[in-house]
């Protein structure tokens, strides 16, 4: 380490997000590290004839940010220009949806596969004005009647195609689908074009799976869209065997390779922690166990640094693997005919039994566990399965969490705070859905949905991620959500009653995703000795209405002490 610093900032605030959330008006970076923070005459004698120094101009200083629940090859893959972004406000109708289509076609070579991501009906006037209307391969046969075309919806968990894309997969009115999945027919009894669940395998199976060049080239524009946001971290939620066939096997174990040689080649923009998958949404205990010891012996240690690069656990599902149903509540939700986000209905004690199995063999195994739990009966589910490995191998912190956790009962919540354990929540989902879920899931539930306050008070661990490509990671958004409880399309107010203050959602995507980690002794916050993530907001984040907090601009991104994005000139 130098003498002087590299990089040093002044005249703003330095929002620490140290125990006490602490606001300085100084940093120094000299090296990959925070040299100093407090003042000006902190910093004063660390500025030499090279360092360079930034005036803030009243912007604020934050640590880098930590999005920890990204797919990233997946959001690379369902982004422009390898996808077509057909998510709102980019598209409005099924009209829209099929002009994108007919473009993309007028584009591309004869027989190459079409593909979108994003569709939601509930911001589709069509369906809006009629919910019983859903996309069909009618809307894009005329559009598309000799390119096959698969369009992804928003929550991964239905996928729309044409009738050219049935017929090379293979699909007519006597195909079964396969298990946890649904083909969705019309009166006539023939496929309309949507696959729900496990039947998106279908065609998944059908398409080449990606090639190493092609996952290099959708995560590159990832890290390129997280840098420009301010992101130097982020958690690929899954990856191994049981994703080599989502999304052409962006999920699958190859993308771990590559991850591996982009760190090699020093094109690793941001911190990356990895689940492995070691199965997919509908496996047995034993599989599951068979797969991960296979992975962990393959598993040998890598000349890369893990600070850069690091496998913290295990992605296990909990529940969303029926056709039509996402959760597992206690009671069941009240809406009709909305498809994917129609959810209710009991876990079965079979499932139960697999789903404490597979707990209690990563938890043995020594593995940090984050489950997919997103109905409040498999919430309590997994959280007791956290408790009974817990009890039956005990494990000083280990840190397991819920992933999404929308509907966390008072139950689970004294569970996972009585073994520090946590939840891994979504804001921008809330944001994205909360105009729908009233008519699904009841008033009272869907005001209840992601209980960020009631989490906290609790004593829970809470972290917050994107779950891109579900959503567009912008933590900004996140955080206003997480204030205000406002919905996307309308501007409703959805359970005032969870909001959050400002520095409590600022840590759900800083220090309390660095602990998801285990990284929050080095990163995670802006304190002397920790490594140099930054992130640099225009304007003072702080004293800022959370309404324009979506707004203001990202002017500058730091990793490891080396700029990696810079609109400041």
């Amino acid at each position: 380490m130098g003498t002087y610093a590299d990089l040093v900032f002044v005249g703003g605030k330095v929002v620490t997000v140290d125990a006490e959330f602490s606001v300085a008006e100084a940093l120094a970076v000299t090296g990959s590290v925070i040299a100093a923070v407090g003042g000006r005459e902190d910093v004063a004698p660390l500025v030499g004839p090279d360092t360079r120094v930034v005036d803030l101009e009243g912007a604020t200083l934050l640590p880098g940010i930590n999005d920890s629940h990204l797919h990233g090859c997946a959001f690379g893959m369902a982004s422009p220009p390898l996808s077509l972004d057909l998510g709102h406000p980019a598209v409005s109708s099924l009209a829209d949806v099929a002009g994108a289509v007919r473009e993309a076609v007028g584009r591309a070579p004869a027989g190459r596969w079409i593909t979108g991501h994003g569709w939601d009906t509930g911001y589709l006037d069509e369906c809006v004005a009629d919910p019983s209307r859903q996309p069909s391969r009618g809307d894009l046969d005329a559009v598309s009647p000799d390119h096959p075309v698969v369009l992804y919806s928003f929550s991964g968990h239905a996928t729309w195609v044409n009738s050219k894309a049935l017929e090379l997969i293979g699909v007519d009115r006597g195909t079964v689908a396969p298990p946890g999945g649904a083909i969705v027919t019309d009166e006539r009894g023939e496929p309309t074009g949507l696959l729900h669940e496990g039947a998106q395998a279908l065609v998944q199976n059908a398409l080449p799976p990606l090639g190493r060049r092609e996952r290099a080239e959708a995560i590159r524009s990832t890290l390129a869209t997280l840098a420009a946001l301010g992101i130097t971290s982020y958690t690929e939620p899954g990856l191994g065997p049981g994703g080599d066939g989502i999304m052409r096997g962006a999920l699958g174990t190859e993308t771990l390779d590559v991850y591996r040689d982009l760190l090699a080649d020093g094109e690793l923009t941001a911190r990356v922690g990895v689940l492995l998958l070691p199965t997919g949404m509908t496996s047995t205990a034993e599989e599951f166990a068979r797969n991960l010891d296979a992975l962990d012996a393959a598993d040998a240690p890598g000349g890369h640094d893990p600070r850069r690069l690091a496998i913290h656990g295990v992605k296990v599902f909990a529940d969303g693997i029926v056709p039509n149903k996402t959760a597992w509540m206690h009671e069941p939700y009240v809406g009709g005919g909305c498809g994917s986000l129609c959810v209710g209905g009991d876990l079965d004690e079979e499932r139960v039994g697999e789903i404490r199995a597979m707990v209690r063999h990563a938890h043995a195994a020594g593995h940090q566990l984050g489950v997919h739990a997103t109905g409040d009966r498999a919430i309590d589910t997994v959280a007791d399965a956290f408790a009974e490995a817990a009890a039956a191998h005990p494990r000083p912190d280990a840190r397991h969490y819920v992933i999404h956790g929308d509907f966390l009962t008072p139950h689970a919540m004294k569970v996972l705070a009585a073994h520090d354990y946590g939840v891994n929540m979504n804001p921008t989902i809330k944001w994205t859905v909360a105009d729908m879920e009233e008519d699904f899931v009841g008033a009272g539930r869907a005001a209840y949905a992601w209980p960020y306050r009631d989490a906290i008070d609790a004593g829970v661990r809470v972290a917050s991620g994107s779950d891109a490509p579900v959503t567009h990671p912008d933590w900004r958004q996140g955080v206003a959500t997480m204030v205000l409880r406002e919905s996307k399309a309308a501007g409703r107010v959805s359970g005032p009653e969870q909001r959050i203050a400002l520095a409590e959602a600022i840590r759900t995507y800083t220090i309390e995703a660095a602990r998801q980690d285990f990284a929050e002794d080095w990163k995670g916050s802006l304190e002397p000795g920790k490594v140099a993530d930054l992130c640099v907001v225009g304007g003072d984040l702080l004293g800022a209405d959370p309404h324009a907090v979506p707004g203001m601009p990202v002017v500058l991104t730091v990793l490891d002490g080396r700029i990696v994005y810079d609109a400041l000139g």
